[in-house]
């Protein structure tokens, strides 16, 4: 059974990404906690959002130590909005979840913010630097919509699903946020994901055949993978002090080439994160 979500028309927008790489703190990605999506377009690396989504996490786990998504298409791509797949044989014999889409966080020392004025939350910013929403007033926070999420598609029901995830490709479908169960996000490979084959496209336009979707080679915990084959991923760290500056260098624009400011508002999703790839793993400490 294939479950659906809700299309929009939206556009992919990246903003560069900083070009001192010594300037930024880093955090090295625990292997246990790191999915390899293998593409017939190339290697992509998702991190994994255990706080926010236990649960989900632990199946999407379990699922690629079966090999659940060997072979697998990705049956339902939309430009500008997600590549969703995972329809296997024995999908109906997976347990269902509970929706994980908010944590009531009682202590926010770690909620870096960003914003105060978002659309759809009372504030945005970083939470284990992963984009986050929170409402001060329920002390509620949840991850976002933001591109390159790696989230579970469902039914009606919000507590109905179990195998089919999807990734968002294009702006973000903030709209989303909270109804859904985001638990991971790309770190590595987007340009990958981007790739894939068009299921459905614009009002009047084909997608390709079926037999043209986009197959999943393989899903595995990175931890899994042979050593020689793990690829170790190194993402900026939200929580520094020189990430707070970053921030402020962000919103005041003071760059000469700013010879109008925009307002003094940020998004979020919008916000470049840094990650990179080690080649030597005898340096892997934090800078």
């Amino acid at each position: 059974m294939i479950k659906l979500l809700l299309s929009a028309c939206c556009c992919l927008s990246m903003l560069a990404l900083p070009s001192v790489a010594s300037d930024i703190k880093w955090r090295t990605l625990d292997p246990a906690n790191t999915l390899l999506l293998q593409l017939e377009t190339g290697n992509v690396v998702i991190e994994l959002n255990r706080l926010f989504a236990p649960n989900h996490v632990a199946q999407i786990k379990t699922l690629a130590r079966r090999g659940f998504y060997k072979n697998l298409d990705f049956y339902r791509v939309i430009d500008g909005f997600v590549a969703q797949g995972g329809v296997g044989e024995d999908e109906n014999n997976t347990p269902t979840l509970k929706l994980e889409a908010y944590k009531t966080l009682n202590s926010l020392d770690n909620f870096i913010v960003v914003d105060n004025n978002d659309m759809f939350a009372p504030q945005t910013g970083f939470i284990n630097d992963f984009a986050s929403g929170y409402n001060p007033k329920t002390k509620q926070a949840w991850l976002l919509h933001c591109p390159g999420v790696l989230a579970m598609a469902r039914d009606n029901s919000p507590d109905s699903g179990n195998t089919e995830i999807y990734i968002t490709i294009g702006q973000a479908p903030r709209y989303l946020d909270q109804i859904m169960t985001i638990f991971g996000r790309v770190v590595y490979g987007m340009e990958y994901v981007q790739k894939l084959n068009r299921s459905q496209k614009i009002a009047g336009e084909q997608g390709v055949d079926r037999e043209n979707y986009s197959k999943i080679i393989n899903l595995q915990v990175m931890a899994d993978v042979n050593k020689e084959k793990q690829i170790v991923i190194q993402v900026e760290d939200t929580s520094s002090e020189l990430f707070r500056e970053k921030i402020s260098a962000r919103r005041d624009r003071d760059h000469a080439f700013f010879f109008q400011k925009p307002p003094a508002v940020l998004d979020v999703c919008q916000f470049p994160l840094t990650s990179r790839v080690v080649t030597n793993t005898t340096n892997l400490t934090k800078q």
